[in-house]
C-alpha cells in the first residue's frame, strides 16, 4: 500500500508568533494554531539541562551512565536480541496501557505517566493537521518502545531505553547533552569509531547507521517488521524523534541521503507537538479512545510482535 503525503510547508508551520488579540503575552503560537508555552511543567525553559529543578540530579546521572556504555558493540547486542520480535505479542492499546506506570529518567520537563504525554502529543497535531492521520497515530505510538523497561521486556535500565539518541561508530558531536561524559566511552579512543566517519562514509544514508540503543529504533523495528503501512516519513519520525544533535542542531548531516533530507522536514513538524505538549493538561482518554482505535486498525495488524 502507497500512501501519499503533501510536504509540509515549513516556513509557515516552524514560524513563531506572539498571540494575537489580547492572548498571553509570555506564549508563542505556531502558525497551524498550536500554542506554545514558553516554560515545562517545573517553571523552566523547555530543554534547559542545568535549571534547577528536582529533576536535575536524575537527568544527569542518566547522562553520565547513558553517554559511558552506549558503544557499538552494546548496540549491535541489543538490536540483534530485540529484532528477532518474540517477547510477546499484543495490540497497539495493549501496548499503550502498560505504558502508564514508568516516568522518564532523561526528561527535564515532564514526570507524568507517558500516556499522557502520547495523548497530549497526537490530539495537538490532530489538530493542526485534521486530514494527515498518519501523523496522529504516529504522534500517539513513537514513544511506545518505552515498554523495554518493562519486566516483560527484559526490563532494561532507564540508560538504555530513553534519553537523546546519537550515532555509534563514529566521533560523538560535541552538541550532544552533556558530552563530556562520552569520554569514558570506550569507542571515544578507538580509532576505528572516533573519526568523523568512523564505520561509515559520507551520504551513505542514516538507514546504515547505527543508533545508540532505546525505544525510537526499537519501536521502529516492529512497526517495520510487522507490515505497518504508515509512510516513511511516519518511520522516520518514530526512529528519530529523539536524535536532537540532527534536528535541533543540524549535526550529522554528512551522514544523511536524499531520502533522510525529506523525511526531516517532516520530524522537523512533529518535534514542536511531541516538545512543546509537555505540560500538566489532562486528556480524557476515553473519549479520544476510538479515533485512535480506527487509526490502529487501519495501519497496523491486530495483534504485533513485539
Amino acid at each position: 500500500m502507497t500512501i501519499t503525503i503533501e510536504q509540509p510547508q515549513l516556513d509557515a508551520v516552524a514560524a513563531e508568533r506572539k498571540v494575537p488579540g489580547g492572548g498571553d503575552p509570555a506564549e508563542l503560537v505556531l502558525d497551524g494554531g498550536f500554542v506554545v508555552p514558553d516554560a515545562n511543567a517545573f517553571g523552566n525553559t523547555f530543554r534547559d539541562y542545568d535549571a534547577e529543578s528536582e529533576r536535575k540530579k536524575t537527568v544527569e546521572e542518566f547522562y553520565r551512565v547513558n553517554h559511558i556504555r552506549q558503544t557499538h558493540e552494546f548496540v549491535s547486542r541489543m538490536r540483534a536480541e530485540y529484532g528477532r520480535l518474540d517477547k510477546t505479542e499484543m495490540g497497539i492499546w495493549d501496548c499503550i496501557e502498560l505504558l502508564n506506570e514508568f516516568i522518564d529518567d532523561s526528561d527535564p520537563d515532564l514526570d507524568m505517566p507517558q500516556i499522557e504525554h502520547l495523548l497530549q502529543t497526537a490530539e495537538a497535531i490532530r489538530k493542526d493537521y485534521p486530514d494527515q492521520d498518519w501523523l496522529h497515530l504516529t504522534g500517539l505510538i513513537h514513544d511506545l518502545g518505552k515498554v523495554l523497561l518493562h519486566p516483560s521486556f527484559g526490563e532494561l535500565p532507564q540508560w538504555a531505553v530513553v534519553g537523546d539518541t546519537f550515532p555509534v561508530g563514529c566521533a560523538y558531536d560535541e552538541c550532544n547533552v552533556h558530552f563530556k561524559y562520552f569520554k569514558e566511552n570506550p569507542d571515544y579512543h578507538n580509532p576505528k569509531f572516533n573519526t568523523k566517519f568512523g564505520a561509515y562514509s559520507e551520504g551513505c544514508g542514516l538507514d546504515n547507521v547505527l543508533m545508540s540503543w532505546g525505544h525510537d529504533d526499537y519501536m521502529y523495528l516492529v512497526a517495520k517488521e510487522n507490515k505497518t503501512t504508515l509512510p516513511s516519513a511516519g518511520l522516520f519520525i518514530i526512529r528519530y524523534h529523539s536524535f536532537y544533535p540532527l534536528h535541533k542542531h543540524g549535526a550529522y548531516t554528512h551522514l544523511m541521503n536524499d531520502e533522510d533530507k525529506e523525511n526531516l522536514k517532516w520530524l522537523h513538524v512533529f518535534n514542536k507537538y511531541d516538545l512543546y505538549s509537555k505540560s500538566n493538561v489532562r486528556i480524557d482518554v476515553e473519549k479520544v479512545k476510538p479515533y485512535y482505535m480506527s487509526l490502529i486498525d487501519k495501519y497496523f495488524p491486530a495483534k504485533l510482535r513485539w
